[in-house]
């Protein structure tokens, strides 16, 4: 299988944890896209979603299937989300799509959190692809210095604005060794909205597509 071909295999394998009279919370990206194409052959078996994107929830309504506001839903049964990075340990680096604050609030109400990737993603250690971290624009410098007193080097992703109208520092360089420490550290200099560390609510099972199957790791 090509990249695409183990996106779409992944995407599909995840159709299988999508229950019926349930909202779904759907994340962003191309590997989420495929998951979103064939969750619209099961419209009328679910209630309905909850998105973590204005690109997604475009995606969801012109398949016909009903978007929901997180605030209107007390629970959701299962969240489907990519990765730009996971380990063997389900914890994730996201935000290449730089909606991670809305995936991480919605990962946070779903009772399970199912990451699809193909093996491109899987690593040992978290950090070769930089990390962004969501920043209120009028503190990026300070976050950027603090940041690099953390041993990154911040890149301010140009011409970039988040669904929350905040701006991304891409931070390259990062020795990840402790990421629920490192996540931690990050959320709390002032300016941070979050950063794209999925360590503290990681994925709950990882889904990853090879060049022959789908596995499944927890």
């Amino acid at each position: 299988m090509d990249q695409n071909q183990k996106k779409e295999a992944v995407a599909n394998a995840a159709l299988k944890f999508v229950k019926p009279d349930t909202i779904v919370g759907v994340g962003t990206g191309s590997t989420v896209n495929y998951f979103i194409d064939g969750l619209a052959a099961m419209k009328n078996e679910i209630n309905g979603a909850v998105s973590s994107s204005k690109a997604s929830t475009q995606r969801l309504k012109d398949h016909g299937i009903h978007v929901y506001e997180l605030n209107e839903v007390d629970e959701l049964d299962i969240y489907i989300d990519g990765a730009d990075e996971v380990t063997e340990h389900k914890h994730m680096i996201k935000g290449g799509g730089a909606a991670l604050t809305q995936e991480k609030i919605v990962a946070a109400v779903a009772r399970q959190f199912i990451c699809i990737v193909d093996d491109t993603k899987r690593v040992p250690l978290l950090g070769k692809f930089p990390l962004p971290v969501e920043v209120i624009p009028m503190g990026r410098s300070y976050v950027a210095r603090e940041l690099v007193r953390l041993g990154g080097d911040p890149v301010y992703r140009q011409g970039v604005v988040t669904d929350n109208s905040n701006v991304i520092l891409d931070v390259h360089n990062l020795d990840i060794l402790d990421p629920r420490e490192l996540e931690a550290k990050i959320n709390n200099i002032a300016g941070v909205v979050t950063n794209g560390l999925f360590a503290r609510r990681g994925a709950d099972i990882v889904l990853c597509a090879d060049e022959n199957e789908v596995r499944q790791f927890g």
